[in-house]
């Protein structure tokens, strides 16, 4: 029994432990079993159990409020939602505590998510995010180009970035434009189609929310000169076009507001470049860490 254990680098008495099962059992007693004690006296009890779960369904906290509210340590709450597979708060609808359905389309075009976003400019010499209040204000006075509004501020006025997601492959395409008018979104949107149609996808459905441009007759036709079905989110409802409001966030945190900009101008040069990295190198986590040019057939033009 000892060159057995010294030959697989185990201790003798593990070794021992599966010769004895083999004996007795045969091939049904080399599986493995659960490591978990036959009785566990410091486990906390059903009736702390019972009311640790009532409290997460019902308020939807998380593991440290629900500690305090109970005279708990929170990895002992934490340990038991675990224990009971509760979904974690992220996975739920904060306003129902339902679990959200995350899907994901079959192939590449078979649904579009676009959207919009608006951002505020940045003055000349920084905003306050990076020199204050005050000195923010001092610089929209002095930027090109400012507007005023009734009671005289000035303001250096607004972009809008227009974003289309590919649901399958996550691939985005991206433009920053002055307003969001119905003429302003459909020729992004050709733009944006064109871009799919040269990477290799055939654009079938687009998502968007309900917007004044997105329910106008020109934005209407415009899909269906070139059969494509519109979908529309049910109001109030922007879970239902995530995929897209999850890259606005990206967006957000990694390009718009990610390092300070002394001017719009200085952001806005960044802007193609974060874009191409985030279509060709950034990990996606809904892709299994790879970038959305791993699901796109033709997205370097290389097969045109």
């Amino acid at each position: 029994m000892r060159r057995v254990a010294e030959r697989f680098q185990v201790a003798v008495t593990t070794a021992a432990r599966w010769a004895r099962r083999y004996r007795e059992l045969g091939e049904a007693g080399m599986a493995d079993r659960s490591s978990r004690p036959y009785s566990s006296p410091r486990r906390t009890p059903a009736r702390v159990e019972r009311r640790i779960i009532k409290v997460r369904v019902l308020r939807r906290w998380g593991p440290a409020r629900i500690a305090y509210l109970l005279g708990l340590n929170p990895a002992t709450v934490h340990r038991v939602l675990t224990r009971y597979r509760l979904a974690r708060l992220c996975h739920l609808d904060r306003a129902t505590g339902r679990v959200i359905r995350r899907y994901e389309h079959a192939s590449p075009g078979d649904l579009v998510h676009v959207d919009i976003k608006k951002l505020g400019n940045i003055p000349d010499g920084g905003g306050y995010r990076m020199v204050g209040r005050r000195a923010g204000q001092r610089h929209r006075t002095v930027t090109l180009g400012k507007k005023r509004d009734r009671n005289g501020n000035s303001h250096v006025g607004y972009s809008f970035l227009h974003n289309a997601v590919d649901d399958h492959s996550r691939l985005a395409y991206s433009e920053i434009l002055p307003d969001e008018t119905k003429e302003t979104a459909v020729a992004f949107w050709r733009r944006a189609q064109s871009f799919f149609t040269d990477s290799g996808i055939t654009v079938q459905r687009v998502l968007t929310d309900n917007g004044s441009c997105y329910k106008s007759t020109l934005w209407r036709k415009t899909l269906s000169d070139n059969n494509i079905s519109h979908k529309r989110t049910r109001p109030y409802r922007p879970q239902a076009n995530g995929t897209v409001e999850r890259v606005n966030r990206t967006l957000l945190d990694e390009w718009a507001y990610h390092q300070p900009y002394h001017s719009e101008t200085e952001r806005r040069d960044t802007f193609p470049t974060w874009l191409h990295t985030y279509n060709h190198h950034r990990g996606h986590t809904a892709l299994g860490g790879h970038p959305p040019a791993h699901r796109v057939p033709n997205l370097t033009g290389d097969y045109t």
